[in-house]
């Protein structure tokens, strides 16, 4: 049980680090004219590093406990389960919030022949 949650935060959590760190800075519709819109930037940046710092501490967090549990041969502690737990769902928040990729619109093809 103990590394079937170690493999569960090197699944889940960890991806989700790396397409959280990529889809950082990306906020579509930011216009840098306005100035509003730049404090919202700098505000949803931070939010959005702040996920990314609680996720890369309680995915070490976790990993640690569990691989000393299974050297070591003790039980892990119940709270390593809350952790990973929370370390799912904060990866979850991730992928779907700033995770993804942008999709971009499909360009239609012309028909030269068309009116």
């Amino acid at each position: 049980m103990k590394l079937l949650v170690a493999a569960g935060v090197l699944l889940f959590p960890v991806p989700a680090l790396v397409l959280g760190v990529r889809g950082l800075p990306k906020h579509p519709g930011y216009s840098p004219d306005e100035p509003a819109d730049r404090a919202s930037y700098i505000l949803v940046v931070a939010l959005r590093t702040l996920v990314l710092a609680l996720v890369l501490a309680l995915s070490v967090v976790v990993l640690v406990s569990t691989v000393g549990a299974a050297v070591v041969g003790v039980p892990l502690h119940g709270m390593v389960y809350v952790f990973f737990g929370l370390d799912v769902l904060l990866a979850l928040l991730i992928v779907v919030s700033f995770g993804r990729r942008v999709r971009r619109p499909v360009r239609r093809r012309v028909n030269p022949a068309a009116p």
